[in-house]
C-alpha cells in the first residue's frame, strides 16, 4: 500500500478518537493546546516510523479485534538471561517454545538498567536500549519478527511509574536543571514529603521504607515510592506523558504486541490521598488505549494491577471507553495457594463466583506463579465467618508453604517479612510449593506422585478458566527452587530470586522420559493445552458457573458453549474425595478419553477431572 493510503489510514483512525482524546488531554493538562498539538505530531511520527509488516498485521487484527480471545492462546513468562542468555539465544529456542504449545511470549524487563540497582530490570536508565549483555533493539525486533512468523505474540514490560536514578532525565535533574526536576517530584525540604507520608502506604516497609529519598547532589528530596534508585515520574507534566508514550510506541514499532503497564495504579500523585488508583490514572490509561488504536491497533495493553478485585476491574474501563485489554487475575492466584494450604475450597468458590459474574468481554491473564512474590490479599471479611482472622491466617499460610507446618511438603521462602506487622509475602516455584522438591529429596515415591498430581491439577484449573493461561518458564518441566541466589551479593537480600533461577535444560531433555518428573508433567500440560484448543467449551464466550460438589474439599466449575457441557472438578484435599455432582447425562473424561459416570466422581488426592457431554 502506498504512503498516501497509510497517511489517510492514520487520519481516519485519529478522527475516530480526536474529540475524546482532545477532551481528556485538555482536562488533564489545563487546556494546553500547544502541548496537545506536539503530542499529536508525535503520534503521527510514530505511525510513519512503523514498519510496513507491522502495519499489515495491524490491519488484520483490526478486522478481528478479538484475536487474543477464544481458547487457543497459551503464554509463557521468562527472563531472557535465565532462559537462554540473550535475545539471540531465545530465537534459537523458539522451537522449544513452540513444543511447549506457547504462542504468547512474555519477556521480562530487558531495557538498560544499572547493575545492582535495577529491581530485576524495573529501574530503566534508557527506554531506547536493551541491556547490553542481552543484545540490542535490533535483536528485539528480529526476535519479534521470528515470533510473528510462527504465530507467537510478544509481550514486554513498560515501566511507566518511574525511571532509574541513572536515566538522562534524572542525571540532568540532579545537576539542577529545573526542566528535568519538573519531570519528577522534587522538594526543597521535608514538609511536603512528610505530609504525603501521612496518607501514602509504604510498598516495601522493611527493605525500602518511606516514599522519599534525599538527593545529595540536588540538595533536595525526591519521591521514590518503590526503591531509592527508582524516581517517580510526574505525569501532571505533559512532557512526561508525551515522552513516555513515545517510548512505549517505540517498543511497539520494534514488534512488541502486548505492552504490560507496570505498576499502573501508582502513576498519578496527589497530596492528601494514598496515591493509588486516582481518577487521573484512568484518564491516562484511556488515552494510552486510544493512542494504540490510532498508531498501532494490533497492540494490546495489559494492566499490572496487584490490588483487591474492586480496584482491579475498573482498569478494563467501560464498553464505550475501554482502558486495558487484559488484566492479571491476581486474587485468584493468591486464593489458589490459600486453598492448597487449607484444603478448603470455600474461599476459592466464593472468589470464582465473583469472577464469573463479570462481563464475558473482560479478559484476564491466569497464572499459578510469576516472577514476583505471592501477597496474601485475600477476602478476610469472608474468611472471618469461618473463624480465620487475617494475621494468624497469614502466619499459617506462610508456615505451611515454607514447610514449617506439620505435614507440609511445600518449600518456599518469605519475602519482605515484617515482624512488626506480623506480615510477609511468599516466594517459590510451583513445583517446590507443590511438594515435588521435598519428595524428590526424601526419595518418597508416593509423596512424589501426589506432588506431581497436585501440580497437574493446578495447571488444569488454570486452563479451565476463561482468559489467557500463562506458564512461568520452567514450570512445564517442574523446575524447583534455586537456592544459589543466597551466594550472590546482589541478589541474596531478595528472596524472589528463589524462583528466578536459570532454566535447567537437563529437565527439558527429560520431558520425553515418562519415569521422570518432567516426563510426567510436560505431556500432561501439553495434553491439557491441546484439549483446551480443541473444545469450544473452553471458549471465552462460554457460560460459566459453580457446581455443587457436596464437598468443601472439591471445587466444581461448569462451562457450556454451543452444545458442549463441561464439568470440571478439582480435589484440594490430601486424601481421596468424592464430588457428588448427581449428573445423569453421559460424559467422557477428556484426559483419558473414556466414558465416565458424573453422578459421584471419585478423585485421588490432588486429582481433577474434565468431563464433557455433547448435545446432539
Amino acid at each position: 500500500m502506498d504512503k498516501m493510503k497509510w497517511k489517510l489510514e492514520f487520519y481516519d483512525r485519529f478522527c475516530r478518537h480526536e474529540q475524546e482524546l482532545s477532551r481528556l488531554y485538555r482536562e488533564l493538562y489545563h487546556n494546553d493546546m500547544a502541548a496537545f498539538e506536539r503530542f499529536t505530531d508525535m503520534l503521527y511520527e510514530a505511525y510513519a516510523a512503523r514498519p510496513e509488516s507491522l502495519k499489515l498485521m495491524d490491519r488484520a487484527r483490526e478486522a478481528h479485534p478479538d484475536w487474543y480471545k477464544g481458547h487457543d492462546l497459551v503464554g509463557m513468562l521468562m527472563y531472557v538471561n535465565a532462559f537462554a542468555g540473550t535475545l539471540q539465544g531465545v530465537r534459537e529456542k523458539l522451537g522449544y517454545i513452540e513444543d511447549c504449545g506457547v504462542n504468547y511470549l512474555h519477556l521480562m524487563p530487558l531495557l538498560e538498567s544499572p547493575k545492582g540497582r535495577s529491581d530485576g530490570g524495573y529501574a530503566v536508565s534508557d527506554f531506547r536500549k536493551v541491556q547490553p549483555e542481552l543484545g540490542t533493539m535490533e535483536d528485539l525486533a528480529a526476535l519479534a519478527e521470528d515470533c510473528h512468523k510462527r504465530g507467537i505474540a510478544v509481550c514486554l514490560d513498560f515501566v511507566m511509574n518511574h525511571t532509574s536514578e541513572d536515566h538522562e532525565w534524572a542525571r540532568r535533574a540532579r545537576a539542577g536543571e529545573k526542566e528535568y526536576q519538573d519531570r519528577y517530584f522534587f522538594y526543597t525540604g521535608w514538609d511536603i514529603p512528610n505530609a504525603y507520608e501521612q496518607t501514602v502506604p509504604q510498598v516495601f516497609p522493611t527493605t525500602a521504607p518511606g516514599n522519599f529519598t534525599w538527593c545529595e547532589e540536588a540538595k533536595k528530596v525526591v519521591m521514590t515510592t518503590f526503591y531509592p534508585y527508582q524516581w517517580d515520574l510526574n505525569y501532571a507534566n505533559p512532557a512526561v506523558f508525551q515522552d513516555m508514550t513515545d517510548n512505549m510506541l517505540n517498543l511497539c514499532n520494534h514488534g512488541v504486541d502486548v505492552i504490560r503497564l507496570d505498576a499502573v495504579p501508582y502513576i498519578w500523585k496527589a497530596l492528601g490521598t494514598n496515591c493509588r488508583n486516582l481518577p487521573q490514572v484512568h484518564l491516562l490509561v484511556r488515552m494510552m488505549r486510544m493512542v494504540c488504536e490510532i498508531v498501532c491497533p494490533g497492540t494490546l495493553l495489559l494492566g499490572e494491577v496487584v490490588m483487591e478485585p474492586s480496584k482491579v476491574v475498573p482498569y478494563f474501563g467501560t464498553v464505550d471507553r475501554p482502558e486495558c485489554h487484559m488484566l492479571y487475575n491476581v486474587t485468584t492466584m493468591a486464593t489458589l495457594w490459600h486453598t492448597v494450604a487449607t484444603g478448603d475450597v470455600r474461599l476459592l468458590r466464593h472468589q470464582m463466583g465473583q469472577v464469573f459474574s463479570l462481563p464475558r468481554e473482560y479478559t484476564f491473564l491466569n497464572y499459578l506463579r510469576c516472577h514476583d512474590d505471592i501477597g496474601w490479599g485475600l477476602d478476610y471479611g469472608f474468611l472471618r465467618q469461618f473463624g480465620q482472622e487475617e494475621v494468624p491466617h497469614k502466619r499459617f499460610l506462610n508456615e505451611y508453604l515454607t514447610g514449617f507446618f506439620s505435614g507440609s511438603t511445600a518449600r518456599g521462602e518469605l519475602y519482605n517479612d515484617d515482624p512488626r506487622l506480623m506480615d510477609a509475602r511468599l516466594c517459590g516455584t510451583t513445583a517446590s510449593l507443590c511438594g515435588i522438591e521435598a519428595a524428590r529429596q526424601s526419595g518418597n515415591e508416593e509423596a512424589l506422585e501426589k506432588a506431581v498430581r497436585l501440580d497437574e491439577m493446578l495447571h488444569a484449573f488454570m486452563f479451565t478458566l476463561s482468559g489467557v493461561p500463562v506458564l512461568y518458564s520452567g514450570d512445564e518441566v517442574g523446575r524447583e527452587n534455586d537456592y544459589g541466589y543466597h551466594r550472590d551479593p546482589l541478589k541474596r537480600e531478595d528472596s524472589r530470586y528463589l524462583h528466578r533461577g536459570d532454566m535447567d535444560w537437563s529437565l527439558a531433555v527429560q520431558r520425553t522420559d515418562k519415569t521422570t518428573v518432567p516426563g510426567k508433567l510436560f505431556p500432561a500440560i501439553r495434553r491439557m493445552e491441546a484439549l483446551r484448543a480443541k473444545h469450544g467449551a473452553f471458549d471465552d464466550g462460554a457460560d460459566t458457573w459453580l457446581l455443587d460438589t457436596g464437598n468443601d474439599a472439591v471445587l466444581g466449575i461448569g462451562r457450556y458453549y454451543r452444545g458442549q457441557k463441561l464439568l470440571c472438578v478439582f480435589n484440594f484435599s490430601r486424601e481421596k474425595q468424592t464430588a457428588w455432582l448427581k449428573e445423569t447425562e453421559e460424559y467422557r473424561d477428556l484426559m483419558t478419553g473414556r466414558k465416565r459416570d458424573a453422578g459421584a466422581v471419585v478423585l485421588p488426592a490432588g486429582g481433577f477431572a474434565w468431563l464433557l457431554h455433547e448435545y446432539k
